[in-house]
């Protein structure tokens, strides 16, 4: 039998793909945050009269220090809305990697469109917990300057730093 030639997904594929998930995870987040945004009363459109936000924040400031009890709610209740859209965006986008990537297709949309595909060593589709691994193995890919994700262009089977660390390769279709 014929042994099928592998070919590997080179950096600038990878990193388009990267991009296209980019994308839709942005959308995603978006669709899903709108009510969160509306609901805290922080803008998304930037076309706000100048001299009417100022009143606003006058009249806040007015509050905070009229009341420090009120000031230090509000601060608090901010933070926990921000560290709540953090962790659900931490989650939202692993299992969006994870879930995807150790699926039958063994891509994300972004490698779908690409025509690349998530395997192991051996060529085989990983699993949960390998592409979880992969997942949180991205952190320390981009912790000196990305250099863990450049590796792709110059490691003979361009894999990336998490791709080593997970045991996986990005194969063209």
């Amino acid at each position: 039998m014929d042994t099928p030639i592998v070919t590997y997904a080179g950096f600038w594929k990878r990193f388009v793909a990267v991009f296209i998930d980019g994308i839709v995870i942005s959308i995603v987040q978006t669709l899903l945050f709108f009510p969160l945004y509306l609901f805290f009363g922080i803008s998304l459109f930037p076309f706000m009269n100048a001299d009417k936000l100022e009143n606003e924040f006058s009249t806040i400031r007015a509050v905070q220090y009229a009341n420090d009890d009120v000031s230090l709610g509000f601060f608090v209740a901010i933070m926990s809305g921000i560290a709540f859209l953090v962790v659900v965006t931490i989650v939202l986008q692993w299992l969006y990697f994870a879930l995807m990537e150790s699926s039958s297709k063994q891509a994300t949309l972004g490698k779908m469109a690409l025509g690349i595909k998530v395997t192991d060593l051996d060529g085989n589709r990983i699993s949960f917990g390998r592409a979880t691994g992969r997942y949180f193995g991205k952190i320390i890919s981009g912790m000196i300057f990305y250099i863990g994700f450049m590796m792709a262009g110059w490691t003979q089977k361009k894999q990336a730093l998490h791709d080593m660390l997970a045991g996986c390769l990005v194969v063209n279709n």
